[in-house]
């Protein structure tokens, strides 16, 4: 038995020291998600800003649908489809400037789509031709990150550097409910926490990490919460709204970029479609859930608030949706040429510098393919086709 058991023994308190750093009161989330559509406060939102969102809403919706398409015709590997969650995409990818980093997760393909990225580069990973399919540096989105949440170190890695050289950055870092319980994300929220670095985490919430359901991956009153442990705020917005989205994530974006450190930002959305095109979504979830959601669809959310404002009109609507149809058909045309492909790409754009191991790997397929190609020329001509 030691002194501190015995009965009656003194047991000290700690000193006024322990107390928190931080008023955790500021830094709770709303109870309810915020919502901005269908309130008064939709009544002061510019009108431009709704039908640009509308826009790109319309032309997202389309893009999943070719994109899933694809999957079925075997153009494309697999794709995750975020048919429900546009509202989130296109939000993300508008509350940022140009200087700043976009760092999304393997189903955030429309949230490069809508911050400029062509559509064909935004899926040749998931179609296996090329190392991520674009120049992340060029258009300032990191590659598409298929192991769940490893992103997020990588975005407050960089945040945190922008911040020491002085550069006007701000990174926004996208990951599903199932990355919040990877221990990526706890590091990377405590990082960023500590350092104050200029850096949003937006957690798209749609139900499901394949087919757990959140409830058996948290027992927290939401994942916004889990802002208060690390210090910083905590926001719990209508994933399905677009305008509340915009609106939270341009403030987050601003309290980063003016010094405030981060902002957890949870959207509460629902995954319309399968995880995949591999997944059997009937197993774990029910035709009269799916139906719920989709009476609560970001479009047709907006699209009744533009046209109680009498912004939408017939002709608005068929523009959009030609806008569409135009771009659904260039993806599906050019998605449906055999790309031109050399097998020593496979070392390219891999290390700024060959590692030896790679220069000899490299080495040994040049042999191989000149010796194929001196067997039989025409070898080598259809490899690369």
């Amino acid at each position: 038995m030691t002194v501190l058991e015995q009965p009656g023994s003194y047991r000290p308190i700690p000193p006024p020291a322990w107390r928190p750093r931080t008023d955790p009161a500021p830094l709770l989330p709303d109870a309810e998600p915020y919502r901005v559509l269908g309130t008064e406060a939709a009544g002061g939102l510019d009108a431009g800003l709704l039908l640009r969102l509308y826009g790109h809403l319309v032309r997202g919706r389309r893009y999943n649908g070719q994109a899933t398409a694809l999957t079925r015709q075997g153009r494309l590997a697999v794709y995750p489809s975020s048919a429900g969650q546009e509202a989130c995409e296109v939000a993300a990818a508008l509350a940022l400037q140009e200087q700043d980093w976009l760092f999304p997760s393997y189903r955030d393909t429309l949230a490069a789509v809508a911050r400029g990225l062509d559509p064909v580069q935004a899926l040749t990973l998931l179609r296996g031709d090329w190392h991520t399919g674009y120049d992340p540096h060029e258009h300032r989105i990191a590659p598409l990150c298929t192991p769940l949440a490893t992103q997020l170190p990588h975005a407050v890695g960089l945040a945190h550097a922008a911040r020491l050289k002085g550069d006007d950055v701000v990174a926004l870092a996208m990951v599903g409910d199932g990355g919040t319980s990877e221990g990526d994300f706890h590091e990377a929220l405590n990082f960023a926490a500590v350092w104050r670095a200029p850096v949003v985490f937006l957690v798209q919430n749609n139900g499901f990490a394949i087919s757990v359901p959140l409830a058996k991956q948290t027992a927290a009153p939401s994942l916004a919460h889990k802002a208060v442990g690390y210090g910083m705020p905590g926001r719990l917005v209508d994933g399905n709204d677009v305008a509340a989205v915009h609106e939270v994530l341009t403030d987050a974006v601003r309290h980063a970029r003016e010094g405030g450190g981060p902002t957890l930002v949870e959207a509460v959305t629902y995954r319309m479609d399968a995880h995949t095109n591999a997944d059997d979504a009937t197993r774990y979830r029910s035709d009269a859930e799916v139906d719920t959601w989709r009476g609560h669809d970001p479009i047709a959310l907006l699209e009744q608030e533009l046209t109680e404002r009498k912004l939408l009109d017939p002709s608005v609507v068929a523009a959009e949706r030609e806008a569409a149809e135009r771009m659904a058909a260039d993806l599906r045309d050019r998605m449906n040429q055999d790309p031109p492909l050399d097998p020593m790409d496979l070392f390219t754009h891999v290390y700024a510098q060959q590692t030896a191991q790679l220069r000899e790997q490299a080495d040994m397929l040049r042999a191989e393919l000149e010796a194929a190609a001196e067997a039989d020329p025409a070898t080598r001509e259809g490899a690369q086709r």
